[in-house]
């Protein structure tokens, strides 16, 4: 059994609730924060603080629409259960089977994955694949159809977080329900909930008049430098809501799948959505808990025996999101903020059901977190904080380099002069990345995006063959092995 709740604790921990807030913002420089609080089938909690833009008078209410990054995932998987309860598919069906121009680098595993694979981080996609595509411009069919290159990890036994699996999930779902994703999203969940300001399209969020504007932590501070049009992995990471309209949802998930009358989710399409389904984090020892991930949600048991959901999102560039759920003691807690990940909503929420469950805070939750998330911004790149040589060997004339060259993964590239040096240029948004010289054939270039923090520093080695200059390798996006294009 699990050990009982402190007594009072719902009430000790709403009276807290805006105190706590108001410390973490303090502490940390994000602007604006919205949180809600559901419990026994009505939102106890729902308020804004602070700013939707530094610099700007308008406050963060609950009706402010924030970029929820991969709060999308347990979205998207609640979505999937809507559609697996009314019998269009299932979770155990091969993702191949609605879309069948599907291609993994295993032809058993792309005849095998299903829908519950993608969605459980199963499938053996390495972790994050296809962001750096995205970051290039590929639009969500162009990056799907590259992943049949990408070599695999172990099927079902293997686990990493990869928003383009989730999104092969959705896509599936989309396509055995015979609309697009968007669509799905608005027809099988928002509508019936009346979340009329979520959405998975980015237009969508961008016409919104009352919008939370991303700030990204640079030097220490934060500032509203970046956008982020998250389309293409849109089940993964580009849904947009509210406080108010997700804590309909979160009434839905703590009802059993029920809205008012109607069993909108199965019981069985619910305990398998939110049951362990694979291990995020499988335990380094015996006395330790593992972690796991269900479809769409990390789940697991907490110390004191209550079973837990929950799901955290971050852009670099600027959002952090996070949620809560305890179903033992009905009660869910939902935050959204515009600043990026520096710990502030798994505090907030975690302090919260801390003093929910034990009556009081059980440790300092931003000083232990903060330090785990601000590791996003480490700068990426073999040459990140290297010093250049003193005495570099020199370079071969610049138009040895200038040409046009591909990659199967990548796609087309040009190195092209730019005023007395070179520049790459990359993907279908035409990505400039200024090339200065290092060392004999190897040039520096300093990307910048969500997933290549400020400080990022890459080589760009060319390989000279009989004929000249025959290829180069970009190291940071050369994790795979991927990253060479041909002359």
């Amino acid at each position: 059994d699990a050990i009982a709740l402190a007594p009072g604790g719902l009430e000790t921990a709403l009276a807290a609730l805006p105190g706590l807030i108001a410390e973490t913002l303090e502490r940390s420089g994000i602007p604006g924060v919205a949180v809600a609080v559901v419990h026994g089938g009505e939102t106890v909690f729902a308020r804004g603080f602070g700013l939707r833009e530094l610099g700007k008078p308008e406050p963060v209410d609950i009706d402010t629409v924030f970029q929820v990054a991969s709060l999308s995932k347990p979205l998207s998987g609640t979505i999937a259960a809507v559609e697996v309860s009314a019998g269009i598919l299932a979770w155990d069906d091969p993702a191949v089977r609605y879309l069948p121009s599907l291609r993994l680098s295993d032809d058993y595993v792309t005849a095998n994955a299903t829908i519950g694979d993608f969605f459980a981080h199963r499938s053996g996609l390495p972790m994050a694949v296809g962001d750096e595509l995205e970051d290039l411009g590929y639009d969500r069919d162009q990056i799907i159809e590259r992943l049949r290159l990408v070599p695999l990890d172990d099927f079902r036994t293997s686990y990493h977080y990869a928003n383009f699996g989730i999104t092969i999930g959705a896509e599936a779902v989309a396509a055995a329900s015979g609309l697009e994703w968007e669509e799905l999203a608005e027809k099988s969940l928002f509508t019936p909930l009346d979340m009329d300001d979520t959405s998975f399209r980015n237009a969508d969020f961008m016409a919104r008049p009352n919008r939370a504007i991303l700030h990204i932590l640079e030097d220490g501070r934060f500032a509203p430098l970046y956008a982020r049009d998250p389309d293409p992995q849109a089940p993964g990471g580009g849904a947009s809501s509210s406080v108010a309209d997700l804590a309909e949802w979160l009434k839905l998930l703590l009802a059993g799948g029920r809205h008012g009358d109607t069993q909108l989710i199965s019981e069985p399409a619910l305990a398998a959505m939110l049951r362990p389904q694979g291990f995020s984090g499988p335990s380094p020892a015996p006395d330790m808990r593992s972690s796991f991930y269900g479809f769409g949600f990390n789940t697991g048991v907490q110390a004191n025996g209550r079973t837990f959901m929950g799901h955290s999102g971050a852009f670099v560039l600027g959002a952090s999101t996070n949620m809560m759920m305890l179903p033992s003691a009905d009660i869910a807690i939902v935050v959204l903020t515009n600043g990026g990940p520096v710990g502030v909503p798994e505090t907030i929420t975690t302090q919260f059901m801390d003093i929910v469950q034990f009556g009081r805070t059980t440790r300092d939750w931003y000083e232990f977190i903060r330090p785990r998330m601000v590791a996003y911004y480490n700068p990426i790149g073999d040459l990140a904080g290297a010093t250049p040589p003193a005495q570099p060997a020199p370079t071969r004339s610049l138009e040895d380099y200038v040409g046009d060259y591909d990659s199967a993964y990548f796609g087309p590239a040009r190195i092209e002069r730019s005023g007395n040096g070179l520049s790459l240029v990359l993907g279908p948004d035409n990505v400039v990345l200024p090339m200065t010289h290092w060392n004999g054939d190897t040039f520096a270039v300093s990307p910048r995006n969500e997933n290549a923090p400020f400080g990022s520093r890459s080589s760009l080695t060319f390989e000279v063959g009989n004929d000249g200059v025959a290829r180069f390798t970009l190291d940071y996006l050369n994790e795979l092995g991927l990253a060479t294009w041909e002359r």
